[in-house]
């Protein structure tokens, strides 16, 4: 499996097929029993620091008093950035990036659930990744939120090297230039423009019901 620089990958997969488990191997997080991993050319471990990752599900403390510019700012911990202001700077662009700039001094645990996730993708973006991560990063939102997500994530395609993980039909349709079918083995899909019944299977495990065959006859949403 093989993944160019600066290209957008959407893997998908049922639950339990394994997709978590081949982030942690890029992000180093594991090793492989049998193979290698390299990411920009190097071992996973060496490059932690030009990775940002968006995981599935993260707790907060809700009576921890952490504001939306804090949590952003973790993303910069590790990197050398130099003086205060470029971090400021970082944190300011990364929120802007996922457009919630207007909302850096508030509380994160006043947040909804969609403004928190897009919160969790600018403290990814913060420390300037060559590699974005992000693993379901529409689940437990609700429509609107999921809207403003992927409307986000259509804007940084290009600009980095995105991989990104589902198992929602519905997000994997946005994203179908390049798809990896991971369900304990990885199957590269063709090239595609449409949800076809051979990737629903894939994402599913059942075939593409007629509201994904013909919504997207039309092509490409993204």
């Amino acid at each position: 499996m093989v993944i160019e620089q600066g290209r957008f990958a959407t893997i998908v997969g049922p639950n339990g097929g394994g997709k978590t488990t081949l982030f942690k191997l890029i992000l180093g997080l594991v090793r492989p029993s049998r193979g290698t991993v390299r990411v920009l050319g190097r071992p996973p471990g060496d490059v932690r620091c030009s990775m940002g990752y968006v995981p599935q599900s993260t707790r907060f403390d809700p009576l921890f008093p952490v504001r939306v510019s804090d949590v952003t700012r973790m993303g910069c911990l590790g990197g050398n950035f130099g003086r205060r202001s470029e971090t400021r700077d970082r944190v300011m662009g990364a929120l802007e990036a996922v457009g919630l700039e207007n909302l850096a001094g508030r509380w994160f645990n006043s947040l909804s659930g969609g403004q928190k996730q897009r919160v969790l993708i600018a403290r990814a973006l913060a420390g300037s990744p060559e590699v974005l991560l992000l693993d379901e990063p529409t689940s437990n939102v609700d429509l609107s939120a999921e809207e403003m997500i992927l409307e986000t994530l259509e804007g940084l395609r290009g600009k980095m090297t995105i991989l990104l993980v589902t198992h929602y039909p519905k997000v994997a349709m946005r994203f179908l230039g390049e798809v990896y079918c991971v369900n304990r083995n990885v199957h590269i899909h063709p090239p595609t423009d449409r949800m076809d019944e051979d990737l629903m299977r894939h994402i599913t495990g059942m075939a593409a019901p007629a509201v994904f065959q013909s919504g997207a006859e039309g092509g490409r949403h993204a």
